[in-house]
């Protein structure tokens, strides 16, 4: 046992201690020298220098290798526990991140705020819980919690973004093909309120259930403003035009009732109707005060009743059936009459003042 000791002592290398600093080897005891040169051979028999790429470091290469290693661990290129359990969590957090992406991507949007919030909220919750039952570690496993939380909320507002976009585009289709429809009753050929207010229902009808998303309120009020303002110009715009049809109207039966058709009671209708128009109008000024008079109002409502219904839309049918009525008028004036002319029930025109088998005087 004692000759395997390594225990080494040294002499005082000189009496004044306070000067050691400043001394050489010269100024020292010799015994010391002796007993100092001993220990640097022991110490570099027992040590073992350090080799790296087959080549032994020395003291200032040694120290710059450490520093190396140092650096390297500060920046996680030399792995640890905390690195490993890392490297494996990543995996699945990748694989949680890609099924809440999953589940969020067979979303049909555009959908309302409150829904694709409880959308989110559940997906979320089988993503963590997913990733509760495969994660390593405990510690560690916080910061691949927190990654994953984040990666979520970066997709959620995708989504966000996502269904803006669609509720925009959707609610502006509807925006832009209900301003067609009214757009397109404002000339209608023969005017009608009950039409106009029946396109005007189902317009609004169609926005309000399909039109879904956070655009819906920006769009509901224009869409609010433009049906008003499209309801104003018409109905302003309305009795003008429907008087001016009655006027067009009652002139066109004077001449069918005393030149095609020759039916006096017809021509003595629209007779009447035209005097009442225009009467009415130069008696009172103007055709405004006209639209506040009872028999206005039962003019209105048989015009409405006999232009449009659920049944028959005159104004879409209004030239097939002056067409046909044009063929059968043009029929039954060359060719029924000559059969029924003896026929005639109600008075008609009779342009033969002695008949025709009048005696001829000399």
């Amino acid at each position: 046992m004692g000759d395997n000791s390594t225990a080494f002592s040294l002499p005082q290398p000189h009496l004044q201690r306070t000067k050691l600093c400043d001394m050489k080897d010269g100024d020292l005891d010799p015994l010391y020298v002796e007993k100092k040169e001993q220990l640097k051979k022991l110490v570099a028999s027992i040590i073992h220098p350090k080799i790296v790429q087959g080549k032994p470091l020395n003291g200032k290469e040694f120290v710059a290798f450490l520093e190396q290693i140092l650096d390297a661990l500060n920046k996680g290129e030399i792995p640890s526990t905390g690195s490993l359990v890392e490297v494996f969590n990543k995996g699945i957090l990748e694989r949680c991140l890609k099924l809440y992406s999953e589940m969020m991507a067979k979303l049909h949007l555009p959908l309302l705020e409150k829904s694709l919030q409880d959308v989110h909220e559940i997906s979320r919750a089988k993503s963590m819980r997913a990733f509760d039952e495969q994660h390593f570690g405990r510690h560690h496993a916080k910061k691949s919690v927190m990654q994953l939380d984040d990666g979520i909320e970066q997709v959620y507002k995708n989504v966000i973004l996502a269904n803006e976009y669609q509720s925009a585009k959707l609610c502006e289709a509807l925006y832009t093909r209900c301003e067609d429809t009214m757009d397109e009753l404002q000339v209608l050929r023969l005017p009608s309120l009950a039409k106009f207010n029946a396109g005007f229902l189902q317009c609004n009808l169609s926005f309000e259930k399909e039109c879904v998303g956070p655009s819906k309120a920006n769009y509901e009020h224009r869409m609010m403003k433009m049906l008003s303002k499209s309801k104003t110009l018409f109905i302003k715009e309305y009795n003008h035009r429907l008087f001016n049809w009655l006027v067009a109207f009652s002139l066109v039966m004077v001449v069918v009732g005393r030149f095609i058709i020759k039916f006096i009671l017809i021509e003595m209708g629209a007779w009447i109707l035209f005097i009442f128009l225009e009467t009415y109008t130069r008696m009172f000024w103007s055709a405004e005060s006209l639209y506040y008079n009872p028999i206005w109002h039962v003019i209105v409502a048989t015009w409405e009743t006999l232009v449009y219904s659920p049944i028959l839309d005159l104004d879409r049918w209004a030239i097939p059936f002056g067409f046909v009525a044009a063929i059968l008028v043009l029929y039954w004036r060359c060719y029924g009459r000559r059969k029924h002319s003896s026929g005639f029930l109600l008075p008609l025109y009779n342009n033969h003042k002695g008949g025709r088998n009048r005696p001829r005087s000399d």
